[in-house]
């Protein structure tokens, strides 16, 4: 059986999680309303899809100082390694982000990845206003940008065993339903709390080493 390995953007194919840092740049000095909503989101009592909304609404920024920040960043050196030893076996990756198409379609260019399959949100820039929007919405899920769910069940009916790596509360829902699942930081401490199995993500050299033994 042939495995799809989907993979999360921030925090994981990207070491730093370019949205967070991206906010935290540039929000403006009221942060209130922003921070209560982190704080359900959480707790799962809001989707990631309205705390981004929420937060774009604190950010003062410019399409061409964004596209600047996230340059600053980069992702895990080891992860076109990874990619070419999976596609070198006919296998196959995709990258499945809560994060914005700007950061994420530059970063995989940059690393020579552009004809990666991949998905995010939408970032539209008026003037100095950046406004989320959700093309790859999943009329299923009601709480998330872009459910990450969606692609473990599309690639589960293609035949093929689903492998979900990530890091974050984002990828609750993808995790949830995978074959198997690779997490690390808060991802991994909420399979720990609700009995989903995973295994470790210390990276994708050992991520490779980990699926050739």
């Amino acid at each position: 059986m042939r495995t799809a390995y989907l993979c999360d953007f921030d925090g994981t194919i990207a070491p730093s999680d370019i949205g967070a840092a991206l906010f935290q740049r540039f929000a403006g000095s009221d942060r209130r309303e922003a921070a209560a909503a982190f704080a359900r989101w959480k707790a799962d009592e809001i989707g990631s899809r309205e705390l981004t909304e929420i937060e774009c609404r604190c950010m003062d920024v410019s399409a061409d100082e964004a596209l600047a920040f996230s340059r600053e960043h980069a992702i895990d050196a080891d992860f076109a390694g990874f990619v070419r030893g999976v596609q070198s076996r006919g296998d196959l990756v995709m990258v499945v982000s809560e994060g914005y198409d700007f950061y994420v379609g530059d970063q995989l260019a940059r690393a020579d990845l552009s004809d990666l399959p991949w998905r995010a949100n939408h970032a539209r820039f008026e003037g100095r206003r950046l406004i989320p929007e959700f093309p790859w919405a999943d009329p299923t899920c009601t709480r998330c940008g872009n459910c990450k769910a969606q692609y473990v069940r599309e690639h589960r009916a293609r035949g093929f065993r689903v492998v979900f790596v990530g890091d974050g509360l984002s990828d609750r829902c993808g995790a949830r339903i995978a074959d198997q699942v690779f997490a690390r930081a808060s991802l991994w401490d909420w399979c720990q709390e609700r009995g989903v199995a995973a295994r470790p993500f210390t990276g994708f050299r050992a991520l490779a080493e980990a699926e050739a033994a």
